[in-house]
């Protein structure tokens, strides 16, 4: 059995296919771990989730940003788009959105001595806080007569420091943020949504950094699979593996091999992309 993870797939279903080839991919046997952001932008999301959805018991999912976007226009809370509109005309549409809205925003595995969330874990939490705080919003995102008044207003702005005192609403906001919106930092821990470029030396002179470098950054002892951050890159070191690689902006799709002693990695070229450019 080989245990891979997958970076930001974005609705890239051919390349998508095409790194499950590659990587020699059986779900009667392997295991599949998506780091969020299984749709949106690319051509293919229907697909993609439809695939996702057909081998459902060999594969991991913690929910990304542009997942928990799909999930609000199915309820009418965010406009739809071209990309997401096939999978909120699917006759099969409420029965794909009940499971991604039962999916992850943490998967931990202490045997392969990993963790992933999409954008990662606060600095603010270590792994104990980080699971409790997970369970407590996915309980909230499963619940069906819930869930949409409470994704409404996750949607509008929240705080970018985490503080027990604060409303239970705002302390959502920040769970969530922080699971799928991180990228950046600043000294004193509160986190910066806006940024969307790679480090810089700018930015830095500004104090800001990438969260897994922020100062005083609880431990945590598994290491950190995250997506999110295609400027970013593919990233490692010995606590984080970022493998959002860019596949929907023409860049590559990346899988990393969990369960031997050196991660594996493998990329495909993604030729159903957008030009950033463009």
């Amino acid at each position: 059995m080989a245990v891979w993870a997958v970076g930001d797939i974005q609705g890239c279903y051919g390349a998508f296919m095409k790194l499950l080839e590659k990587i020699e991919f059986d779900p009667k046997k392997d295991r599949l771990w998506l780091a969020g952001d299984l749709v949106n932008r690319g051509s293919g999301s229907l697909e993609t989730l439809e695939y996702i959805y057909s081998i459902k018991k060999s594969v991991e999912v913690v929910l990304g940003n542009h997942d928990l976007s799909l999930i609000a226009a199915y309820y009418g809370i965010k406009k739809s788009n071209p990309t997401i509109d096939p999978i909120l005309k699917s006759p099969r549409a409420k029965e794909l959105i009940d499971w991604l809205r039962g999916q992850k925003f943490l998967h931990v595995d202490y045997k392969l001595g990993y963790c992933m969330a999409h954008a990662g874990i606060s600095p603010e939490f270590d792994l104990g806080m980080a699971l409790q705080y997970a369970s407590r919003v996915e309980k909230k995102l499963q619940n069906d007569e819930g869930a949409a008044a409470w994704l409404a207003k996750m949607f509008k702005n929240g705080i970018n420091r985490f503080n027990r005192d604060s409303s239970k609403i705002d302390i959502d906001r920040y769970i969530v943020s922080a699971f799928t919106r991180m990228r950046f930092c600043y000294k004193d821990q509160r986190l910066d949504f806006d940024q969307k470029g790679p480090p810089t030396d700018a930015l830095r002179a500004k104090g800001l950094k990438p969260w897994f470098e922020c100062e005083n950054r609880k431990d945590i002892d598994l290491k950190i699979i995250f997506g999110h951050w295609s400027t970013l890159g593919f990233y490692q070191d010995e606590h984080v593996l970022g493998l959002d690689t860019g596949c929907v902006w023409n860049g590559e799709l990346t899988a990393a091999r969990l369960d031997t002693e050196v991660p594996q990695i493998v990329s495909v070229k993604c030729e159903e992309g957008i030009d950033p450019g463009a």
